[in-house]
C-alpha cells in the first residue's frame, strides 16, 4: 500500500468510470498470447524492516577502512558534515530544475553563486548553470567551438581521460566531426610538434586536458598559441578541480570544461557528477546549459532570474545548444558549500597537501620503481611502471585493505606494467609506506627470478 497506493475500492472506481468489469477486460485487446498468466518469478515480497535488513548486509560486503590510491577522474577528498545537512533541507532536496524559474529565488541564488566562484576559479568571464559531468562538459566545449567558428573538425590531445574522449568519438561520429589526436611527449604532456602540424584551417578547436590523464600539468600557453594562430578555439578540460586551488588556471583558454566532483560530491558508484562550462562573455550565446542573472524587483530588492536558456527544454530544438545538459543543481549546490567552507586561503592549503602527499609517494616508489613523466610538474596523480603486472600487485594488496593504482595498459599498452596512481589529503604516510612496500617485493621476487634465471642459462 506504501508504493502502490491504489486500494482494491480504488481500482474498482477506477475500471467503473472507464466502462470496464474487471482487469481481464481492461487488458482484453491485448492477444492472449502476449499476456502473462502466471505469477512473476521474483522472490516474495519482503517488509520494510527485511528490505533495511538486506540493504545493510549488502553494504558490508563493500567493506570500509580501506585506502584507496584510484584517481583517474574520480577521486577521494574529505567531505564537510555540514554538506549533507544542508542539502538535505526539503527547500532544495526537492526542488529539482524549476520551470517557474523565478519562483526558486533560493534555488536561482545558489546557482548563481556556483557560477561566480567557477568564474573566479577558472579565470574565466561567465559560467553556466552546471553539466552532467566533465565528459559531457569537455565534448560540449567542442561542439560550442565548432558553432563559433562554422569550422568541422577538431584536434583533441591522447593524455585527456581516454573516457572523455569516447564520449566525444559518440557526439563526433554522429555529427560527421573529423577527430584527430595527437600523441604525447617524453615528459607526458602534448606532443607540440605533432600538434603544430595536426591544426590547420579547418580547426574548430584543439582539446587538453591539464592537469592531463597522467596527472601533468599542460603548457597551456603553448599550446594557446598554436591554436590561435592557427584560428582556432582552445578547450581546457579539467578533471581534478582541487588542482586549481595551486594551479595557475587556464585563462588562455577560450572554453573551460571542468568535473567538480572533488568539491564535496561523494563517489557513489559512478555517479552523481558536475559538470561545468565557463568561458569568455562575447561567446555566451553558444554556451549550453542555463544561466542564472542577478536584478532588483520593482521595490529594489536583490532577486534573480533565468538570463539565458539555451537547451530544447526552453526553446525550438534546432536552436538549443544542447539536447543533453542539464542543471546539476543539488549536486552543484554541494560544490557551492564546499568552496565557501574552504574559501580561496582553505583551498590553496588543501591543493598543498595534495601535492606533498604526492611527492613523497613518488619519492617511494622511485626507489622501486619506475616513474614515468617526471620532466614536468604535476598534481596528484602519476604514473610508475614496475615489472609486475598491476592487477596481479592490486590484487595482493587489496588483502592489505590498499586498493592500488589504474592499471593503464587498456587505453596506454605501449606503457606497459604501469599504473596511474593517487594521492590526496586523506592519504596517509602509513598506506603510501605499506604500498610501496607490496610494490617493493614485487619488484624484489621478479629481480630474483630473472636473476636465478640467468645463472641457469649461463650454467
Amino acid at each position: 500500500m506504501r508504493y502502490l497506493p491504489k486500494s482494491p475500492a480504488d481500482r474498482e472506481a477506477i475500471l467503473k468510470a472507464i466502462g470496464a468489469r474487471s482487469i481481464d477486460d481492461l487488458f482484453a485487446p491485448i492477444p492472449a498470447e502476449y499476456r502473462l498468466n502466471r505469477d512473476l518469478k521474483v522472490p516474495r515480497q519482503m517488509a520494510e524492516s527485511e528490505i533495511v535488513d538486506w540493504f545493510r548486509e549488502r553494504s558490508r560486503e563493500n567493506g570500509d577502512g580501506y585506502a584507496t590510491f584510484l584517481g583517474a577522474g574520480a577521486y577521494y577528498h574529505y567531505r564537510p558534515v555540514i554538506i549533507d545537512s544542508l542539502i538535505s533541507r526539503g527547500e532544495f532536496l526537492t526542488a529539482y530544475t524549476p520551470y517557474q524559474a523565478e519562483i526558486s529565488q533560493g534555488t536561482l541564488q545558489s546557482i548563481f553563486e556556483f557560477q561566480t566562484m567557477i568564474c573566479e576559479l577558472t579565470g574565466m568571464e561567465v559560467a553556466n548553470a552546471s553539466m552532467y559531468d566533465g565528459s559531457t562538459a569537455a565534448t560540449e566545449g567542442v561542439m560550442m567551438a565548432v558553432r563559433l567558428t562554422g569550422r568541422r573538425s577538431a584536434v583533441v590531445a591522447r593524455n585527456v581521460h581516454p573516457e572523455y574522449r569516447e564520449v566525444l568519438a559518440t557526439y563526433a561520429f554522429h555529427q560527421g566531426m573529423p577527430v584527430t589526436t595527437v600523441g604525447y611527449a617524453d615528459s607526458g604532456r602534448v606532443d607540440l610538434k605533432e600538434l603544430e602540424k595536426s591544426v590547420n584551417q579547418d580547426t574548430a578547436c584543439v582539446l587538453i586536458q591539464s592537469p592531463n590523464f597522467f596527472g601533468t600539468i599542460e603548457d597551456a600557453n603553448a599550446v594557446a598559441e598554436i591554436a590561435h594562430k592557427n584560428g582556432a578555439m582552445l578547450v581546457v578540460s579539467i578533471a581534478e578541480a582541487i588542482s586549481l586551488g595551486i594551479v595557475e588556471p587556464p585563462r588562455q583558454a577560450d572554453v573551460v570544461a571542468m568535473e567538480a566532483q572533488s568539491f564535496g560530491v561523494p563517489l557513489g558508484f559512478g555517479g552523481p557528477y558536475c559538470g561545468v562550462i565557463a568561458t569568455r562573455e562575447k561567446y555566451v550565446r553558444q554556451m549550453p546549459g542555463r544561466l542564472v542573472g542577478q536584478t532588483t524587483d520593482r521595490n529594489g530588492k536583490r532577486g534573480f532570474v533565468l538570463t539565458l536558456a539555451t537547451r530544447e527544454q526552453h526553446i525550438r530544438r534546432e536552436k538549443a545548444t544542447s539536447n543533453i545538459c542539464t542543471n546539476q543543481a543539488l549536486v552543484a549546490l554541494m560544490a557551492n558549500i564546499f568552496m565557501t567552507i574552504y574559501g580561496k586561503v582553505g583551498l590553496k592549503e588543501l591543493a598543498k597537501q595534495n601535492l606533498a602527499k604526492t611527492a613523497y609517494a613518488v619519492q617511494q616508489f622511485g626507489k622501486h620503481a619506475k616513474v614515468l613523466f617526471s620532466a614536468a610538474p604535476r598534481f596528484n596523480e602519476f604514473v610508475a611502471q614496475t615489472s609486475e603486472d598491476p592487477y596481479a600487485i592490486n590484487s595482493r594488496i587489496l588483502g592489505h585493505k590498499i586498493v592500488g593504482g589504474f592499471p593503464l595498459k587498456k587505453f596506454y599498452p605501449e606503457l606497459g606494467d604501469a599504473a596511474l596512481w593517487c594521492c590526496t589529503e586523506l592519504t596517509t604516510r602509513a598506506a603510501i609506506d605499506t604500498a610501496v612496500g607490496l610494490v617493493a617485493e614485487s619488484e624484489g621476487s621478479v629481480k630474483s627470478a630473472v636473476e636465478t634465471g640467468v645463472e641457469e642459462v649461463a650454467r
